[in-house]
Order: structure tokens, then sequence, then C-alpha cells
């Protein structure tokens, strides 16, 4: 995973562009793997949501019906510059698997997941590979959605993320800002 504190830039408008040329790139590389028309591809993340402060670096999503095997996987991304992220600490969130929220019951295996780093700096990107059954690829994107459409929750949001910041600017990487957007993400979701 990217190294150092959380740091956040205005919202740049080109990280749109750059989402859909990532994505119309990963749809390509699945194609053996998978099938594409039964996938959904997602720019989530702040830098998803214009007008936002977000960290320098865009987020990408495919929810697909079954995980491809790691190592066929790992080898059709690899040409795109995506390797796989194996964590900052043994317990990093979401590399392996997403967390439930409290009072979600769906199987074990809904949570799975492959998370990916793009090794090009100037194409600073992550890559979360979902299950289409996984809760929190569904609440990802509802989560988008609303702050694009909800200047309270967008102003809010921004708020509680420079707040994390601030409070993790010394820390060596940016999992504990990340764990503390946890709980407002699932409230505003669960509406």
């Amino acid at each position: 995973m990217p190294s150092g504190p959380a740091v956040l830039v205005p919202h740049d408008p080109q990280w749109a562009t750059l989402a859909v040329e990532r994505l119309t790139e990963l749809r390509r590389a699945l194609a053996l793997l998978v099938d594409v028309d039964a996938c959904t591809f997602d720019h989530i993340g702040s830098t998803a949501v214009p007008g936002l402060a977000a960290k320098a670096s865009i987020d990408l999503q495919v929810r697909a019906p079954v995980l491809p095997e790691p190592a066929a996987l790992d080898a059709a991304l690899a040409p795109l510059g995506w390797v796989p992220a194996p964590g900052s600490r043994p317990d990093s969130p979401g590399v392996f698997r997403d967390i439930p929220a409290p009072g979600e019951t769906e199987p074990e295996w809904v949570w799975a997941k492959r998370l990916f780093i793009s090794s090009n700096p100037a194409r600073p990107a992550i890559l979360h590979l979902r299950l289409s059954a996984s809760p929190f690829g569904r609440r990802t994107v509802a989560f988008r959605d609303r702050l694009r459409v909800e200047p309270d929750l967008r102003v809010a949001y921004e708020e509680l993320k420079r707040q994390l910041a601030a409070a993790h600017a010394g820390d060596s990487d940016y999992d504990d800002y990340t764990r503390g957007k946890s709980a407002f993400i699932r409230a505003a979701t669960a509406r």
C-alpha cells in the first residue's frame, strides 16, 4: 500500500477522465477471466465526487460474479501496472476481505476481495475487486452517490476527513485515517 499519512488535495476534474480510462483498460484485461458484461465497473471514493477534497489516488472498484484465481488475476493486471496490495500492516483494513458492519449477517464468502495498487506513481490508483454479492461493494457506490447529491453530507464528510488527516498526520500509513471514516460511512448508507 502507499506509505505515509493521508494528504488531502483539492478535487481535480481530471480524476473522472482518468478513472474512465483505467476502468476501460480493466474491462479489456479482465475479459479473459470473467464475464465482463456481468461485472460492474465503478469510480468510487472521494475522487469520484466533484468538489470533494481527496487523497490524490483514484479509487476504482470492479464487482464480479466470481473472483478470478489469484495467479491468473495478477498476471492479467500486471501489464497495466497493477500489483497486489499487501497492506501496510497485518491488520490493514480491506486487503483480502471487507469488514461487515454491525448487524450484517451475510455469509463469510461475500466479503472476499482482492486489492491492487498502481505501480505507476504518475497514475496513482487503488483497485478493489469485490464480488457482485458484496454488501460493501454496494455500500461504496451508495455512499458516493449520496455525496454527489447532498451538499451538507459532502461538507460534513470533508470536515471529518480533514480532522482525521490532521490527527494522523504523523502516522506512517493511512490505515487509522481510513478506519476513522467507517462509522460515518455506515451511518450515511444506513439511511
